[in-house]
C-alpha cells in the first residue's frame, strides 16, 4: 500500500532523510515513531506530495506520488501533527468542501458526516464557526474529514494530541475498522504505549534513518517499546 526507497530530503545544504526504506502492508497498522527532529513529518510530508525530496521514490496504492499524484492522493488521506482548517466556515461547510474535493456523492456524505460526527461528539456544533472551536474540536474535525472518503491509506501525524479519551478510542477503533476492510494506515506518535498495543510494525527513526523496524513483538521482545526506544535514542 505505501512503498518508499531510498528516500533522500534535504533543507539547504542539510540533509535530514539518509536513504530511508519502508513499507506499510494491506490491512496493517504501523506506528513511526522518533524523537523530535529525526524527519518522521518531513517523512510523511514527503509521502503526502506536499514536500518535494532529492531522490529515491514513493508509491501510494502502487501509484507514484511525483508521476502520479492525483492518483495517489485520490485513495489517501494525510492529517498534519497541526491541521489548517478555514475557520471562517462553519464545520459542516468545511466537511462539505472535502466532499466536493473527493467527489463523494452528497447522500453518502451526508450518512457518513452524521454518523462521524454523532461518534465524536461534534454534531451539535457543526453549525458554528470553526474560529469559536477548541483545539480538541478542531482536531475531531478535521479527523472526519480524513476518514469521510474512506480512504484506502490513511496517513496521520500525532493523530491523538488534543483528543479527550473517548475521540482517542474512537479513533483506534476507527483504524482498525479501515483495516479489516483492507486498508493501511501509517501514524506518527509520542504515546508510545498506544503504538505498542494498536500497530502491526513499528519503525523507529532517529536522525534521519531507521534504527529498527519490523513487527512490533518482534522489536519489543521482552522489554516495552519505551525502553527499546530509550536504548535507540542515545
Amino acid at each position: 500500500m505505501i512503498e518508499i526507497k531510498q528516500l533522500v530530503k534535504s533543507y539547504g545544504n542539510k540533509e535530514v532523510l539518509h536513504g530511508i526504506d519502508m513499507d506499510v502492508r494491506e490491512g496493517e497498522i504501523f506506528g513511526f515513531i522518533g524523537p523530535n527532529g529525526a524527519g518522521k513529518s518531513t517523512t510523511l510530508k514527503c509521502l503526502s506530495g506536499i514536500l518535494p525530496f532529492e531522490s529515491g521514490s514513493i508509491k501510494v496504492g502502487g501509484y507514484d506520488i511525483l508521476t502520479n499524484p492525483m492518483e495517489a492522493k485520490r485513495i489517501m488521506a494525510y492529517l498534519p501533527d497541526n491541521p489548517d482548517i478555514y475557520e471562517g466556515l462553519t464545520g459542516v461547510q468545511f466537511l462539505n468542501f472535502v466532499g466536493d474535493v473527493f467527489g463523494i456523492p452528497s447522500d453518502v456524505r451526508t450518512s457518513r458526516i452524521d454518523e462521524l460526527s454523532k461518534e465524536l461528539e461534534l454534531y451539535g456544533s457543526l453549525g458554528d464557526q470553526v474560529s469559536g472551536y477548541s483545539h480538541g474540536m478542531k482536531q475531531k474535525l478535521a479527523l472526519i474529514s480524513a476518514f469521510l472518503h474512506d480512504p484506502k491509506i490513511l496517513v496521520l501525524d500525532e493523530p491523538f494530541v488534543g483528543l479527550d479519551p473517548k475521540a482517542a478510542f474512537i479513533l483506534k477503533e476507527k483504524m482498525r475498522q479501515l483495516c479489516e476492510r483492507g486498508s493501511a494506515v501509517l501514524f506518527s506518535s509520542h504515546v508510545l504505549e498506544v503504538v505498542e498495543k494498536l500497530c502491526d510494525r513499528v519503525g523507529i527513526l532517529v536522525a534521519g534513518s531507521f534504527r529498527q523496524i519490523g513487527a512490533t513483538e518482534d522489536i519489543i521482545a521482552d522489554q516495552s517499546l519505551e525502553q527499546v526506544f530509550l536504548e535507540l535514542d542515545k
